[in-house]
């Protein structure tokens, strides 16, 4: 198995997690003298074998994002990381962009007028080098995945 199915896997397990969740919350409580429309017991048993699934699939995944390494010799672990941390730069230069833009209302000349601190032209360079990166670096991500298989 791929490593790009077993993400897959791991996605379709987490919704069926949620879904048992729901599940027997809803069956936890019924009125006196009503029987809940399924068994709260079997359900539990059925969360447990997903949960162990789940968590065997995201050791096995895990275990090969440090095996799996791109040309240059950096491991997908790393190469996640750096794509977080990467989305995370982007969402606040995105941010200090937003409100370094934002229009100002004055209705007359005695209202206290608002000047921008930094280099917006600048910023929004950085922002369209950094997205650039992003973009990059999922598709590397991406054929990681689809090459590598699944410890």
């Amino acid at each position: 198995m791929k490593l790009a199915e077993a993400l897959s896997w791991r996605k379709d397990l987490k919704k069926r997690i949620a879904q048992l969740h729901q599940r027997i919350a809803s069956n936890a409580k019924v009125q006196e003298g009503e029987k809940p429309l399924e068994d709260p017991q079997e359900l539990f048993a059925e969360l447990e074998q997903c949960l162990v699934q789940f968590e065997d699939l995201v050791w096995r995944i895990n275990a090969s994002n440090m095996q799996a390494k791109n040309t240059a010799g950096v491991c997908l672990t790393q190469l996640l990381a750096q794509r977080d941390a990467l989305t995370m730069r982007l969402g606040a230069l995105r941010a200090v962009f937003s409100a370094a833009t934002e229009g100002q209302s004055r209705y007359s000349r005695t209202e206290i007028k608002m000047l921008t601190t930094i280099d917006v032209k600048k910023l929004s360079k950085d922002i369209d080098a950094y997205s650039a990166r992003l973009r990059q670096l999922d598709v590397e991500i991406q054929a990681l995945n689809f090459s590598a298989d699944l410890l």
